[in-house]
């Protein structure tokens, strides 16, 4: 089975998160899409960060019942900061079976070399990345492994939504519907 790796802190997932996710399963080799959500990514701070679990049932809640696409909690019980090649390694020894494959916005290609062992990730797995206006794909493009994408895209961050949340803005049609329930009845993102 191919299976591509969405990893984020989807904080939270929101609409564009799973547009790419269903194009991604639906438009490319992929059989499968699984959101890796991250604990901590190495390279963002951690204070804005809603709790793992939290985070992780509003993907499961955006999700529903859909057979293309998973959410996976791996990097939970990994050491922190998450880094993917550890993820990687990791998934391949517990699912020696699957072909893993990642996916990525163009704005981190630019930055990839900056990964720990970059290298090696290039050399063992192929990256999916879908093209993000205003960011220069950079000289890995035309890399064998890298394969590039024109998903369909929207103009939507997290932080964008944690801030109407925080001020009291609605979110209805930026989350699933499912998402925008639950976060109008918990206390998520409103400190």
């Amino acid at each position: 089975m191919k299976i591509g790796l969405f990893f984020g802190s989807f904080n939270p997932v929101h609409i564009g998160h799973l547009i790419i996710a269903n194009y991604m399963a639906t438009q490319t080799p992929l059989e499968q899409v699984w959101f890796v959500v991250s604990p901590q990514n190495p390279l963002k701070a951690k204070n804005s960060l809603a709790r793992d679990y939290d985070r992780l049932h509003l993907v499961r809640l955006a999700i529903g019942d859909n057979p293309l696409l998973k959410a996976s909690n791996i990097e939970f019980d990994l050491p922190k900061p998450s880094y993917t090649i550890d993820t990687l390694v990791y998934l391949k020894e517990k699912h020696p079976t699957y072909e893993f494959v990642l996916i990525m916005g163009g704005d981190n290609l630019g930055s990839f070399h900056k990964w720990k062992n970059y290298e090696i990730i290039l050399r063992d797995y192929e990256i999916y990345v879908y093209k993000r206006p205003s960011y220069e794909l950079g000289d890995l493009q035309d890399h064998p492994k890298i394969s590039i994408f024109e998903a369909p895209l929207m103009q939507i961050s997290a932080s964008y939504i944690r801030k109407c949340i925080k001020d009291g803005h609605s979110v209805q049609y930026l989350v699933p519907e499912e998402v925008f329930t639950y976060l109008g009845s918990s206390s998520l993102y409103r400190k």
